[in-house]
């Protein structure tokens, strides 16, 4: 049977909520603050080429204008620059993600969750406020500051979702991580409207901002984050916000399972075994699971390659989309801001629409499929868009819906299936270490991505951008194909077997 929907109110306390909004604005600020370089990226580019070629002040300002600040000799030069930049950050947190997950399951995650949400805004602060108001303009420093920044920001999504699998089981879990993982699209929003009201006095302002708002964020989660039921002394039945109809043994069951009858069978013993022995407790806390051995748990690899070519597209929507709107259209900087965000309202209605689908249906892979073949649609679609804003907006919404919501559920909902499941019937602790290598993963390739897409825009156009947006769409499916045949297969069963009882 599939996991209902959702839970009724009465599973979950004010606990279970306050962790839901906490966990959700401390990634709504991370991402707004990560958001703001993509945003002011035609900004930096026009500060960091001479001024005859970007057109950015006066023909007669002195040649020392930007003598003493220009890096590049063309704005060509500087777009595949940032493009390398937006490689060097995912590296980096691709290599974070790895170690902040093994990290997490083994300290505090409230401490691991605010050093990254506050390191993280100091350094964005130095690299693109103080830079500017000192006018250090160096290549090196730029590059070590954004290496930095992707180590400490990849603390933050393992950790956030690791906690969030400790207050919520697998009942609703689809709906509940859908509505949560809309927290990164959020934050893209918040993070455009505060760099576009605040763009017209300078770039430096629009870092000033969000780093400022991500730091105070990161001191209220430090005093206001609950990382466990335990610290609060709640139950069992509380600590996974069930009732007395699923248990927390329900809660590790990943969705990607064929043996339903005999996990019913083994649920349903431990429920009498609790029942009989009511005052047993364990003597000794799960340790936490091995690297090696979470790499090898059942479906992580093939969602962590699946999520590298998706998370591809999605990072290249995030850190190009702007510029991309810019360029191509002739708009303003603030105007492709604020269009940009149609593609995370999709993403968000997306994420939320196929997690809530997945729930009821009890499987995950052929929504995501789904989902990826009409995303691949929807890119062509949007790569023959006219220089009109409101089918702009409607086709950036459309491919928001069917590549982002699929990018957010393997994030968040599967991430916590996958940390969750049966295999790991004995070692809790692996949630934030599955969390971070799908993640980790799934930033290697968005690494990769980045640069091979300021590549291909200078040497063949943006044409050829999204049909290689395609190609990696439809490698998503390609790896995730073993388990949409498994659950396929698994439903066609059931029904069956249904049918027959009838």
């Amino acid at each position: 049977m599939p996991p209902s929907c959702c839970g009724s109110q009465s599973q979950y306390t004010h606990h279970h909520l306050v962790t839901f909004f906490l966990t959700f604005f401390s990634y709504v600020l991370l991402h707004s603050s990560r958001k703001t370089f993509s945003n002011v990226k035609v900004s930096i580019s026009a500060q960091w080429t001479p001024t005859v070629l970007n057109g950015s002040t006066s023909a007669f300002a002195p040649a020392e204008t930007w003598e003493d600040n220009h890096l590049f000799a063309d704005e060509q030069q500087a777009t595949l620059f940032l493009g390398a930049l937006d490689s060097i950050f995912l590296f980096s947190y691709a290599v974070g993600l790895y170690l902040s997950g093994v990290i997490g399951d083994r300290v505090n995650l409230r401490y691991v969750l605010c050093f990254g949400l506050c390191g993280s805004a100091v350094v964005e602060f130095l690299f693109g406020t103080v830079t500017e108001w000192l006018k250090i303009y160096n290549i090196y420093l730029y590059c070590g500051l954004w290496v930095l920044n992707g180590l400490l920001q990849s603390a933050v999504w393992p950790c956030v979702v690791a906690v969030m699998g400790n207050w919520f089981g697998k009942s609703g879990r689809g709906f509940i991580f859908g509505l949560w993982s809309a927290c990164a699209s959020v934050g893209n929003i918040l993070g455009a409207f505060l760099a576009s009201s605040v763009l017209k006095y300078g770039y430096e302002y629009a870092f000033l901002v969000t780093s400022v708002v991500q730091f105070a964020g990161g001191i209220v989660v430090f005093f206001g984050l609950l990382t466990s039921p335990k610290e609060v002394g709640l139950s069992l039945e509380s600590e996974t916000g069930l009732g007395p109809v699923e248990t927390d043994s329900d809660s590790h069951q990943p969705l990607m399972s064929d043996d339903e009858d005999e996990v019913e069978v083994e649920v349903y013993a431990q429920r009498d075994h609790n029942i009989q022995q009511p005052d047993e407790t364990p003597l000794h806390d799960p340790r936490p699971i091995g690297f090696c051995q979470a790499f090898c748990l059942p479906g992580v690899l093939p969602y962590s390659l699946a999520y590298a070519c998706l998370k591809l597209v999605n990072y290249s929507f995030f850190f190009w989309l702007p510029f991309y709107l810019s360029n191509n259209f002739g708009w303003k900087e603030a105007e492709s801001d604020r269009l940009s965000v149609w593609y995370d309202v999709g993403g968000i209605i997306g994420g939320t629409i196929q997690g809530l689908i997945s729930d009821f249906m009890g499987k995950r892979a052929p929504v995501l499929a789904l989902s990826l073949l009409c995303a691949m649609g929807a890119l062509v679609g949007f790569s023959q868009s006219p220089n009109n804003q409101a089918i702009n907006a409607v086709l950036l919404a459309t491919t928001g819906f069917f590549t982002g919501g699929p990018s957010n559920m393997i994030s968040s909902a599967i991430s916590a299936d996958l940390g969750r499941q049966d295999a790991l019937r004995g070692s809790k602790e692996a949630l934030a270490t599955v969390t971070g290598i799908v993640d980790g993963t799934g930033s290697i390739g968005a690494a990769v991505g980045q640069y091979l897409v300021s590549l291909i825009e200078s040497k063949l156009g943006w044409m050829c951008v999204f049909y290689f947006f395609v190609v990696m769409t439809g490698g998503s499916i390609v790896f995730i194909s073993p388990l949409i045949f498994k659950e396929t297969r698994a439903m066609w069963r059931d029904r069956r077997a249904s049918q027959r009882q009838l």
